[in-house]
C-alpha cells in the first residue's frame, strides 16, 4: 500500500527504525519520551519502533533517570556487540584493515606494506584480502554478522555495476575494483556482505564529520595531506561529503612535474612526496634508505630541532614554502566553499600539524576573502592516522542506519519462470 510521495508503509517503518536508531548512536543512551523531540516522531511511533528493536537485539536498556513525576525512565542505546563492521584503507605506503563493533571500538587490526609491487592491482587486492581474514580470525566474537567491508581508495570513483577506481596517479585506469575483490575472494565472505569503496579523503571526512572535529558543523571542508593531498567538501547539499581532487589544483603554471602527468599541481608541492623531494634536491639528506614517513620526520626534526640546537636553513626554507603554498590551496576552498570548519588530516598533517598549522591557517587566512576567513576555523582532525578506515567502516554502518537496522540480504537467485511461460514454450518447440 502506497503512503505518503509514493512511499509504502513498509518504506516509512524503515525510516522510522532508521531515524531512531542514528538518534540512539549519536545522542543515546535516551529515554523513549526523548526520542519523541529528537526523532520528530509521534510517542506511538516510537514505542513500536522500540519494541520492534528491543526485539531484533539491536537495543539495550542501559539504566534509568528520575522524572518530574518521580518515576524513572528507562535509558535505550544501541547494542554494540549486535553487529560488526570492517574498514580498510588503501594508503600510501600500507594496507590497513580493522575490525569494529557498532560502537566503532576496535575488535582486531592489520598492516600490510605496499612494499616493492607498490599499488599493482593483484597485490593490492592480496593484502586486502589478507587483511580480511586476520581480523575476523583475531576478532573476538560478536553476536551480530558482518554488516559490510568499507574500501578508502586514491582517485575516482564511478558506479559502473560495481565500483571503478580511477587512479591516475597510482596508475589504475577505471579498475573494477569490486568486482575483482568479489571474485578474487570468492568464499572469504558470505555473498550478500556488501562492500563499500570510496574516496579516501571522503571516508577521511565522513569521520571526522560524524566522530571527530568536524562533528556539529553544518559544512566543513576536510583535507588530507599524505604522499598527495584531496579534500572532502561537506555540505547541506552533500550531507554524505564529496571528494574533489583538490590536489591536482594547478598552483604554477609550468611548474613542478606531479604524479598526476601534470605541471605545477599543488601536489607535486605540498604532498609529502614532493615535500621530501624537495629536501633532497635543495641539499637535504635524509638517512639512507629512509622511507617516506621517517624522512618527513627527519625533515621535521631538522627544521624545528628539540633540544635547542640551530634550525636547519635548507630544511626549514623547505617547510616555510610547504605552509605557503598549503595556506594558498586552502585560500581557495575557503572561498569556493565558505566552510564554517576546515580540518587538517592524513599522516602528514597529523605529523606536522603542531608545527606546521600556524604557519599554514595565516598564509591562508592572508589570501582569502575577507568575510569567508573571519567565518572559519582551521584546525587539526581528532581522529588521528586511522580516520580513513574509520571513515571507512562508517559506510556500511550508514547503509546498516538506511535499511532501517535490517541484515544485508544474499542475492537473490534467478526467477523461476511461471508455469504458463514453460508449457507456451513447451509448445514451440
Amino acid at each position: 500500500m502506497a503512503g505518503l510521495g509514493g512511499r509504502t508503509v513498509r518504506d516509512l517503518r524503515r525510516e522510522s527504525r532508521g531515524t531512531v536508531l542514528q538518534r540512539l548512536y549519536f545522542d543515546g543512551p535516551m529515554s523513549r519520551q526523548a526520542l519523541v523531540p529528537a526523532s520528530g516522531l509521534s510517542s506511538g511511533s516510537v514505542s513500536n519502533v522500540v519494541s520492534e528493536l528491543l526485539g531484533d537485539g539491536l537495543v539495550e536498556e542501559a539504566g534509568s533517570v528520575g522524572s518530574d513525576a518521580g518515576r524513572p525512565r528507562r535509558l535505550l542505546r544501541i547494542r554494540p556487540d549486535s553487529g560488526c563492521l570492517i574498514g580498510v584503507d588503501v594508503g600510501e605506503t600500507r594496507v590497513r584493515v580493522e575490525l569494529f563493533d557498532l560502537g566503532m571500538r576496535e575488535l582486531a587490526r592489520a598492516e600490510r606494506a605496499l612494499g616493492s609491487r607498490g599499488y599493482d592491482v593483484e597485490a593490492v587486492l592480496d593484502h586486502v584480502h589478507e587483511g580480511i581474514a586476520e581480523v575476523l580470525g583475531a576478532g573476538r566474537p560478536v553476536a551480530g554478522d558482518l554488516l559490510g567491508v568499507g574500501i578508502g581508495v586514491p582517485g575516482i570513483i564511478e558506479e559502473a555495476e560495481g565500483a571503478v577506481v580511477h587512479g591516475q596517479t597510482i596508475g589504475w585506469d577505471a579498475v573494477p575494483l569490486e568486482r575483482l575483490l568479489r571474485r578474487s575472494g570468492a568464499g572469504q565472505l558470505p555473498p550478500e556482505v556488501p562492500y563499500f569503496i570510496d574516496n579516501g579523503a571522503k571516508t577521511l571526512g565522513q569521520a571526522e564529520m560524524w566522530f571527530g572535529a568536524g562533528r556539529g558543523a553544518r559544512n566543513a571542508v576536510v583535507v588530507l595531506f599524505g604522499s598527495g593531498v584531496g579534500a572532502c567538501i561537506v555540505t547541506e547539499e552533500a550531507a554524505q561529503g564529496r571528494a574533489v581532487e583538490w590536489g591536482h589544483l594547478t598552483v604554477r603554471v609550468g611548474g613542478r612535474r606531479c604524479r598526476c602527468g601534470a605541471r605545477g599541481c599543488l601536489e607535486a608541492y605540498a604532498g609529502a612526496e614532493a615535500l621530501v623531494a624537495r629536501w633532497r634536491e635543495a641539499g637535504g639528506r635524509p638517512s639512507a634508505g629512509a622511507d617516506e614517513e621517517t624522512a618527513l620526520t627527519e625533515l621535521l626534526a631538522a627544521a624545528r630541532p628539540a633540544d635547542g640546537r640551530v634550525p636547519d636553513p635548507v630544511a626549514a626554507a623547505v617547510l616555510a614554502e610547504t605552509a605557503e603554498y598549503l595556506g594558498a590551496g586552502l585560500s581557495d576552498l575557503i572561498n569556493l566553499f565558505q566552510p564554517e570548519r576546515l580540518l587538517i588530516g592524513g599522516w602528514a598533517g597529523l605529523q606536522l600539524g603542531g608545527a606546521f598549522l600556524d604557519q599554514v591557517r595565516e598564509h591562508a587566512l592572508a589570501r582569502a576573502l575577507r568575510f569567508p576567513a573571519g567565518r572559519v576555523g582551521i584546525e587539526l582532525g581528532r581522529l588521528g592516522p586511522d580516520a580513513v578506515t574509520v571513515g571507512a567502516a562508517v559506510l556500511p554502518l550508514a547503509a546498516f542506519f538506511t535499511r532501517g537496522g535490517s541484515r544485508p540480504r544474499p542475492p537473490a537467485g534467478p526467477v523461476p519462470s511461471p508455469a504458463w511461460r514453460a508449457a507456451l514454450d513447451r509448445r514451440l518447440v
